[in-house]
């Protein structure tokens, strides 16, 4: 580890845990922890939604999803920036009119159901889980590659993953929303830097995106795989032509991973899932009107959008440039067979490295902890609201003083962070990675696939049709969970390519029966009562014009930046 390495990461963590300590909460009250007391800007909120949506599936994944198998990996760009049309389209607005403290919480209210409300719960958490993992895998392998060293007897790998988990658990445990949101705010825009700086130097250099795609596409693309006489050799394999069998498979073409139908199938699970993912959506309870949240949704999309556009680039320059800059780095020929990396979630820090030496490879190394940290911190905030507010105040202990929820949130923080860190080191990321186009991406869809088979069906119907009953919400949100996980899991065990590629992203076939189930069982059992009175808060505007009414009289009581 050279200094250079040690004083970038040493900056930025002392940026993360100053923010956090400078926006803290000024008390105990549960509405500055979980919801920054509603007065979040547009921009600040635009910039933290981006920080906790961007993670390392986003900063590694997509850029490693193109590295491995050419325009496939770009479906992941796709599917991730096309999930908040609908948000923009259907929810924003009305999920922050409604208000309340998360998803779980809208949908209890909503339904006037108690059992929605847990049973959001359990979905909720399970989806966190499945997010939170891969962001502390990602996490291990950029300590792996920025530092090399672990410490007290423990892996690099390891190290990296209970380090990177530790830090963001205590600022979320003690920062609240106010505490993150600036954090994630300051986070994209470091992250957002470091992609610019890569994507400046890389084009200044004569790298050109069509010429490159053009010029990978004359051969068949080849990956490394582990194999030998012991297996644990790495050995370069053509990857298959999923679209046309028989034929070699090409960078610039389909079917390098997926199939036709399982391309579809990867984007509707990304984008349906995007609205239903619990750290984000959380993220508009914060917004101080219904306008703010759609608003924010817009530069949400325009941001995002710039940033998928520079992974994809930047995927693409990594496989056209690293087998060059091979000979004379002896580094570098360590991390590859003929040119091309074993692992694809280096492709950045390397390309870093190439460009700007250690300096380069800290910078983007350091911006890759940032991504996985900051939408661990989303994500266990989440967690947080949902076990400190849904379960604790709502069910455990009603007459629970506004001190005591915060505590309890702070508490269930601190042990999902040590599940997440448990369960990213018991996995050995290299023997997954060749059998996936990058492992981070992979298993962050797993949470989109239980997000938009389940969540995202109900949540939609209960803001948008009327008739929608707790039984009903109910019984889609068991279907949609229960139906996306099995699928899922069942996916590698078979050996039809169409048809494992559908059961690996399920939410093409699970999101229409869930909405089936929730629509059949409704239209049997009674509307909630208040039905009316929750139709009109969510789809009014009076709210807004009151709240924006009040920001004037006030001058900034709502932070408009």
């Amino acid at each position: 580890m050279t200094s250079t390495a040690v004083v970038t990461l040493a900056a930025v963590l002392v940026i993360v845990l100053g923010v956090s300590f400078l926006s803290r909460p000024r008390g105990p009250s549960t509405v500055d922890f979980y919801l920054a007391g509603q007065r979040v800007g547009v921009m600040t909120n635009s910039w933290a939604i981006c920080g906790d949506y961007l993670s390392a599936a986003s900063f590694l994944g997509v850029a490693a999803a193109v590295y491995v198998s050419g325009l496939d990996g770009a479906w992941y760009a796709v599917g991730f920036a096309a999930g908040f049309v609908p948000v923009l389209l259907l929810i924003a607005a009305p999920l922050r009119r409604f208000g309340e403290f998360s998803l779980a919480d809208f949908l209890g209210r909503r339904m006037e159901s108690a059992p929605v409300r847990l049973a959001s719960v359990g979905v909720v958490q399970l989806v966190i889980l499945c997010y939170l993992v891969p962001q502390s895998v990602g996490g291990g392998i950029t300590w792996e590659l920025l530092v090399g060293q672990g410490l007290l007897g423990l892996s690099p790998y390891a190290t990296g993953v209970l380090l990177s988990t530790a830090v963001v658990a205590v600022v979320v445990a003690f920062g609240g929303m106010r505490g993150t949101t600036w954090n994630q705010a300051v986070q994209f825009l470091l992250l957002f830097a470091a992609l610019v700086w890569l994507a400046v130097v890389v084009t200044a250099d004569g790298f050109r995106y069509g010429d490159a795609v053009h010029s990978l596409s004359q051969a068949p693309l080849a990956n490394p795989t582990l194999g030998g006489p012991a297996g644990q050799e790495w050995v370069l394999t053509e990857e298959t032509n999923q679209m046309h069998p028989g034929e070699p498979a090409l960078f610039g073409e389909p079917g390098a991973r997926y199939g036709p139908l399982g391309q579809v199938a990867l984007v509707v699970t990304l984008g349906l899932g995007t609205a239903g993912l619990p750290h984000v959506m959380n993220r508009y309870f914060t917004s101080p009107t219904g306008k703010a949240a759609r608003t924010t949704t817009v530069w949400v999309l325009m941001l995002i959008g710039a940033f998928y556009a520079m992974a994809i680039m930047l995927g693409t320059a990594a496989r056209d440039i690293i087998p060059d800059a091979v000979a004379g780095r002896p580094w570098l020929e360590e991390l590859t067979i003929n040119g091309v990396l074993h692992t694809p979630e280096h492709a950045l820090p390397v390309l870093g490295r190439i460009y700007g030496e250690q300096s380069g490879l800290g910078l983007i190394a350091a911006a890759a902890l940032i991504a996985a940290m900051s939408t661990v911190a989303g994500l266990l905030l989440a967690s947080a609201a949902t076990w400190g507010h849904d379960v604790y105040e709502r069910h455990i202990n009603p007459k629970a003083t506004q001190r005591q929820a915060v505590w309890a949130g702070r508490i269930t923080t601190l042990l999902g962070a040590a599940l997440a860190a448990g369960l990213a080191i018991a996995l050995r990321p290299e023997a997954f990675a060749p059998a996936m186009p990058s492992l981070v991406a992979t298993m962050v869809t797993w949470a989109f696939a239980v997000a938009g088979s389940a969540l995202t069906p109900v949540l939609v119907l209960a803001i948008w049709w009327h008739r929608t009953t707790a039984a009903g919400s109910l019984a889609g949100l068991l279907t949609g969970a229960g139906l996306s996980v099995s699928m899922f899991l069942t996916a590698g065990l078979i050996e039809v390519t169409w048809l494992r590629e559908l059961l690996a992203a399920p939410t093409l076939v699970v999101a229409p029966i869930t909405v089936a189930v929730v629509v059949l069982v409704s239209l049997r059992t009674s509307a909630p009562v208040g039905v009316q009175a929750h139709w009109v808060q969510m789809h009014g505007t009076a709210a807004d014009r009151r709240a924006e009414r009040m920001a004037r009289l006030t001058r900034g009581g709502v932070d408009a930046r």
